[in-house]
């Protein structure tokens, strides 16, 4: 039975190579253009269209490499000669190999490496047995210049692949076994001079501290307008943490050495350090820019790229009568894609950050960086240029529980929706909002962590003096508190004693307290100004509007749900029943907000969701709904602690929130949001320092997030568990008494 018809089936015999050949070099076009664009956007449109160019780009020459090790070919002979398919063949190979700026899509794929490397032989493996097939061909000597540059280029993503796997990446950054010094064979000296009778104690003298990293970290932080200087810094503080992504421990030393340099920087130029070292990160776990940048990785892409100039070459010279005109221009377009990628690629690879940092001229770094900054296409269009200026998304999403209840869907839609696999989708389409990181945001989250630090510091110094050492394990675990707070030390320096219930719960549960908390006593306030006399509204509603801890407290409230709703495995090791609490606490704001309204039936719900969506018929905006649904809520007397009215089966913190609401209008509104901001920063550290390190290496390839950011910016203040190595190796002395 033929379920095509005859002429379909001649269309793909004939068109099927030439298709499969020209579809791949075209997703080697997209891919060497577009890869990059995925850390500087979290753009799930995006993400998805180079999700789906990675996969299909192996598939498509996969296949294609099947058809002509296959022997396809039609009854044309001049159409598509023996010849030009020994040929082709190896163009595939190199398509396999891929561009520098993408080798893995996401960390699973550098743990798929012995894939790849099977791949690699056997689709050697087929390509060399089409050449062999055609050996005598008139086209055997450009063959194996195209089989040479291939094999360099797959080879290439295997090893870079096989160098970002953790278990090789913790591998190659593992110092050498260490024994430390002879302790039986001193404490052997020590007993026989004992049985001697001979005088003697031993004398531990400490070795000098020598700092593993003096070459590596800058003595003095970076205050000029300098970009140079900070890709300088970044890279050298990504030679020494890049061990943070598989749980590697650093010595006391880099972590003072570190501490030094950041307590002296600018919040903006630390930033900017930071996203410089998370950029090499992402390129060190997901792009070849490890291979490639070495003397090895130089010499083979000069091999490479001058192979494919000598096919080229050979081509054109080439007696071409006996090959159809179109399969010519087939080939013409496959050698000179292949040297304008190689081209491209050396390209961005002398502008990269990677080549600054590595060259010794200043000069040369100079130049190369002028040079990439006056490019002509980025002077062309600024706007172009601000998007490839950036190495991270530099923006946040926000997502609002209040918000989130009062635009509901219906409950058919969504169970569609959770059938299909869309519903988180969905939700993000729906419900998350997208904000830029504001420079003052920054600043504040440095200057908190830094005053951390500081606080930090100064018991670490009180702790080593002679008087202190008894109280050296009190002090440490005092230290220990500031660095893991997560509310508890703001609330208690500001004597708020009175608020540390709420921050004594599970972390998933005060999140969500402190959320709703936030937007009650936000709009409570914004209505309390609309209510001023026309005299001093207008200055007090100024006043709101540029309030920095009032504007950031939002900016984080919304962020931090937004995190543990719809991206919880990076609040997994924090988050508990986190999404438990979520959706009954949902539950539980939309009954309150019903509450007298008679349920309507299925057609004037869907008629109400019409006019939502085409906004007919509402006098009020969202805002103004979210103030009138606040101020309810306010209203409720919560004398009695709602777990002894309602039990603990449901999970909902709905009224435990508008308790705490209330305790912090009690305070004096400018001290009130001022430690709400704290707390909040609180918070956010503490997940970031409990967050899996591997999922914020995950995130670099998804346009990066602020929690990385943070947890980054603790390790180098010394706030974190990965400082072990306190002391050297003492060096322990026999000394003979009189």
């Amino acid at each position: 039975m033929n379920i095509f018809p005859q002429y379909l089936k001649e269309i793909w015999n004939k068109w099927n190579l030439r298709g499969a050949v020209l579809v791949s070099l075209f997703f080697q076009i997209l891919l060497i253009f577009c890869a990059s664009s995925r850390k500087r956007t979290g753009n799930a449109i995006m993400t998805f269209i180079i999700w789906s160019v990675y996969l299909l780009a192996d598939w498509v020459a996969a296949f294609a490499v099947g058809l002509i090790a296959n022997g396809n070919k039609d009854g044309d002979k001049q159409v598509q000669s023996d010849d030009l398919l020994a040929f082709w063949a190896p163009f595939l190979l190199l398509h396999l190999g891929g561009p520098d700026n993408i080798t893995a899509f996401a960390l699973e794929d550098n743990e798929l490496w012995p894939r790849h490397l099977l791949g690699l032989v056997i689709q050697f493996i087929a390509v060399a047995y089409v050449f062999l097939e055609s050996i005598s061909n008139d086209l055997w000597i450009p063959t194996i210049l195209m089989l040479v540059a291939g094999t360099i280029k797959y080879a290439e993503r295997t090893r870079a692949l096989y160098l970002a796997c953790l278990g090789n990446f913790k591998e190659s950054m593992l110092p050498p076994p260490d024994a430390g010094p002879n302790y039986a064979q001193l404490m052997e000296e020590y007993s026989s001079k004992k049985e001697a009778h001979v005088p003697v104690k031993i004398i531990i003298a400490p070795e000098k501290r020598v700092s593993t990293s003096a070459s590596s970290v800058p003595e003095e932080p970076s205050t000029g307008p300098n970009h140079i200087s900070e890709m300088e810094s970044g890279y050298k503080f990504f030679k020494i943490f890049k061990g943070l992504i598989v749980d590697l421990m650093f010595s006391f030393q880099e972590r003072n050495d570190s501490r030094k340099f950041f307590f002296g920087m600018l919040p903006e130029k630390a930033f900017r350090v930071i996203e410089v070292e998370l950029n090499f990160m992402y390129d060190a776990l997901y792009t070849k820019m490890v291979v490639v940048n070495r003397k090895i990785g130089y010499f083979l892409r000069f091999i490479c790229t001058g192979c494919i100039a000598v096919a080229l070459q050979l081509f054109s010279s080439h007696h071409k009568h006996k090959i159809h005109k179109f399969d010519i221009g087939v080939t013409y377009a496959l050698l000179i894609g292949a040297i304008s990628l190689d081209v491209i690629a050396i390209v961005k690879l002398i502008f990269s950050d990677w080549t600054i940092v590595l060259l010794k001229n200043s000069t040369a770094k100079e130049r190369i960086y002028y040079a990439r900054e006056k490019l002509f296409f980025c002077k062309l269009w600024e706007t172009s240029k601000s998007f490839l200026d950036r190495r991270w998304s530099n923006s946040i999403s926000q997502h609002g529980l209040i918000r989130y209840c009062l635009r509901e869907r219906f409950k058919w839609f969504d169970k569609l929706a959770d059938i299909l696999g869309l519903k988180d989708l969905l939700d993000e389409i729906q419900y998350k909002k997208t904000v830029t990181v504001e420079e003052n945001l920054k600043e504040f989250i440095f200057e908190e962590l830094k005053e951390k630090a500081k606080s930090s510091e100064q018991l670490e110094e009180k702790a080593k003096s002679a008087e202190e050492k008894a109280r050296r394990a009190e002090k440490s675990r005092i230290a220990k508190e500031i660095c893991s707070g997560r509310g508890d030390w703001i609330l208690s320096q500001n004597a708020c004693h009175s608020l540390l219930w709420s921050v004594e719960k599970e972390y998933d549960e005060c999140l969500l307290m402190w959320h709703i908390a936030t937007d009650l006593c936000y709009y409570k306030d914004k209505q309390e100004e609309k209510e001023k006399p026309d005299d001093v509204k207008e200055e007090e509603l100024r006043r709101l509007d540029h309030d920095r801890d009032r504007q950031l407290c939002i900016c984080l409230s919304e962020y931090m749900l937004y995190l543990l709703v719809m991206r919880p495995t990076m609040m997994s090791a924090v988050a508990g029943i986190g999404q438990i609490r979520f959706r009954d606490t949902c539950a539980e704001a939309k009954k309150f907000f019903r509450r007298g309204q008679q349920e309507p039936n299925c057609f004037k719900k869907f008629c109400k969701q019409i006019k939502k969506l085409l906004h007919i018929g509402q006098s009020k905006s969202m805002e103004d709904q979210i103030s009138e649904y606040c101020e309810q809520l306010l209203s409720v007397d919560t004398v009695v602690k709602p777990i002894e009215v309602k039990g603990d089966r449901s999970k909902s913190v709905l009224f435990d929130a508008c308790m705490l609401a209330k305790d912090l209008r009690k305070l004096n509104k400018t001290k009130r949001w001022m430690i709400m901001s704290k707390v909040w920063v609180e918070l956010l550290s503490y997940a970031a320092s409990h967050c899996r390190a591997n999922t914020h290496a995950q995130q670099l390839s998804k346009g990066g997030e602020l929690i990385t950011f943070v947890w980054l910016l603790m390790a180098h203040f010394g706030l974190g568990e990965q400082f072990r190595i306190q002391e050297g190796h003492a060096r322990a002395k026999l000394i003979v008494t009189k």
